[in-house]
């Protein structure tokens, strides 16, 4: 016990990284909520506006992320390792960028996206962004792990859910779509979108490293 007191006179106090996490998880959470509005709304120009504020999200992501590998570089003593911390950001803006470009090419393509497979899988990414925030949140101080690992759980399982969907939803394109260009449209469509979900899960992945390491 003297030990780990010792060692903990060492542990850096500066919160900065915790803080840029939630930030982070925030910002992909909004982005997950907006895309949902996005594939809810029926007019082109207002999911062409819809779109804007996702991007302009993502900009706001990306100067997150560029914050945390400035800090990793200030840092010489950080309060998990750098390995984690540079995975655990670099996974946060991978999920911004995957929702970002499913947003980006509903938009470009001019695809209506009242479609029951979309639908479903925007609701998977945002209900694991929904997660994530949770995860992350625990980071600071590791003292709810139970409500942690739960989450990591589901994520687990939306992202198992979100392979189920995008398989029925090719199965169903390729069956009932005729015109070939909206097969290819559609299809990147739900591939972005099940990406995004991947990316919610190797986030979680990371988490449950961390956790491991130091809970």
């Amino acid at each position: 016990m003297a030990i780990n007191t010792f060692f903990k006179m060492f542990l850096p106090k500066d919160k900065v990284f915790f803080t840029l996490f939630e930030n982070m998880a925030d910002v992909v959470g909004k982005m997950a909520t907006q895309l949902q509005l996005m594939v809810n709304e029926s007019n082109e120009d207002k999911r062409a506006e819809i779109s804007a504020i996702i991007e302009n999200l993502e900009h706001k992501n990306d100067d997150f992320t560029h914050n945390v590998f400035t800090e990793l570089g200030r840092n010489f003593i950080t309060p998990l390792d750098r390995e984690d911390i540079h995975a655990l950001a670099t996974a946060l803006d991978d999920i911004a960028d995957y929702i970002y470009a499913s947003a980006k090419k509903i938009n470009f393509y001019k695809i209506n996206p009242n479609d029951l497979g979309i639908h479903k899988l925007a609701d998977h990414v945002l209900q694991g962004c929904v997660e994530i925030k949770k995860a992350v949140r625990g980071l600071r101080d590791m003292k709810n792990l139970r409500e942690m690992t739960e989450a990591i759980v589901k994520i687990n399982s939306i992202e198992n859910q979100a392979d189920d969907v995008f398989d029925m939803s090719i199965d169903n394109l390729f069956n009932n779509e005729n015109d070939f260009k909206e097969v290819i449209k559609k299809r990147e469509i739900y591939q972005v979108l099940e990406i995004a979900t991947d990316k919610c899960e190797d986030a979680a992945n990371v988490i449950e490293s961390i956790i491991i390491k130091y809970a």
